[in-house]
């Protein structure tokens, strides 16, 4: 699944083509991806002007002059595509731009969404009401974790992963940031020490930041909207790398927890 780097990547992408464009035509090209498309998703958009592209968590944000917001989740395998040689079958969504430009939402699995809210309403918006601060924001800080850890008997690993604690945090890049940190992914979140945490807010920004520029990581289908593939999983110390040698000459292993793979090093994370 595309996580945090590479929906602020496609955005970043979007923005370049979409920012203060006024949008010409949207074109629908089936009823549902996840969920049915907004019926007034046309309406709501032909004529209206960008005004500004964000992120929230792993969604991403078009605003228009119309005081609504177009917002877009990419699920499993959804990636954007500008100026496409021709509109492909899994092609679901087209927009095209009052200067020609042509931007086309090709989802194959169809786990994505695409919703309209006002955009006065998207803090109090259902999938956002309840997230927690941003990563990159100043909303995460050592003390916002020691508050959210405090008495906590789940590992630290699945903490990280709750969006009520930290909005967009996502499996690879916990596992790169808790082996920077030297702390193991099973540890108790409520005894993991106040230093550890100190450590761990400024290097869950450092992997973000990294893999944002280097284009996210290539999972699968990902790929930026220009067609660039994504390289920070050159970069990956841990993640995927089981059997391999940690940096500190320990071995790379993995567990499943919540489901998921963890990748760490026993030998430096304690």
């Amino acid at each position: 699944m595309p996580e945090l780097p590479e929906v602020e990547t496609t955005v970043r992408g979007l923005a370049t083509v979409l920012d203060g464009q006024v949008i010409a035509r949207v074109q629908v090209n089936r009823p549902d991806l996840r969920r049915p498309f907004p019926v007034d998703l046309a309406q709501a958009l032909v004529g209206a002007r960008v005004t500004g592209m964000g992120r929230r968590a792993k969604y991403g944000l078009i605003h228009t002059d119309r005081a609504r917001t177009m917002v877009f989740h990419l699920g499993m395998s959804g990636r954007w595509r500008i100026d496409p040689e021709d509109i492909g079958k899994h092609d679901h969504l087209v927009l095209e731009t009052g200067n020609g430009r042509v931007l086309a939402l090709n989802d194959a699995r169809r786990f994505g969404s695409v919703d309209l809210v006002d955009t006065e309403a998207l803090e109090a918006w259902g999938p956002f009401a309840a997230l927690g601060p941003e990563p990159l924001g100043e909303g995460l800080s050592a003390k916002h974790l020691r508050a959210a850890f405090k008495d906590r008997i789940a590992a630290v690993k699945l903490l990280l992963l709750d969006q009520r604690i930290v909005a967009g945090l996502g499996n690879i890049y916990v596992c790169e940031a808790l082996n920077r940190a030297g702390i193991h992914p099973e540890r108790e979140g409520g005894k993991v020490a106040a230093k550890a945490l100190d450590r761990l807010v400024p290097l869950i920004r450092e992997v973000l930041h990294e893999a944002i520029a280097a284009g996210g990581s290539t999972l699968r289908d990902y790929v930026q909207p220009d067609g660039e593939l994504g390289y920070f999983a050159k970069d990956w110390r841990v993640y995927g790398r089981e059997g391999e040698a940690c940096a500190c000459g320990g071995t790379v292993q993995r567990i499943v927890q919540g489901g998921r793979s963890s990748f760490f090093c026993a030998n430096c994370q304690k």
